[in-house]
């Protein structure tokens, strides 16, 4: 994050308000500038640095961390890890009256990467295809009683 902008932007108003009481006025508003840049910049940091702790007590687990790379603060972002699911028993979905067991559709579906990769790791533990193992949590999702009853095993 460059500060740069709005370091400048204080020195303008510097000037600006130095303007206003003429010569003298202006010549001290010149002179103030240079030691009010440092000033102002470290300024800048703590106010940033504040800021990226109270984001981090609020994110927690995930955190904000300022850190510089030269005169400018960077930001690092740790976004909390998703929350585990527990593996889903297998379930034998209800199809609901007046729908066709045997229809499909297709939609587009998209999933931050992290997500996708669980979706398949969840998929492949219980050996199921990615689609089925969507199609039978859509399934489950939507049972309007909870989720369905576990498929009986055939002996």
């Amino acid at each position: 994050m460059d500060l740069t902008p709005h370091i400048e932007q204080l020195r303008r108003e510097l000037a600006a308000a130095g303007e206003i009481g003429g010569d003298g006025t202006r010549a001290l508003a010149e002179r103030l500038a240079a030691p009010l840049e440092s000033a102002a910049r470290l300024t800048l940091l703590d106010a940033l640095s504040a800021a990226s702790d109270a984001i981090t007590r609020d994110l927690a687990p995930g955190s904000v961390h300022m850190r510089l790379r030269g005169l400018d603060p960077e930001f690092v972002v740790t976004a909390p890890p998703l929350p585990m699911a527990p593996p889903m028993a297998p379930m034998a979905p209800r199809v609901p009256d007046g729908e066709e067991a045997g229809g499909t559709a297709r939609i587009n579906f998209r999933l931050p990467a992290p997500l996708k990769a669980r979706v398949e790791d969840a998929a492949a533990q219980e050996a199921l295809s990615v689609n089925a193992w969507l199609v039978r949590a859509v399934a489950i999702a939507l049972e309007p009683n909870g989720p369905a009853e576990p498929a009986a095993d055939a002996a």
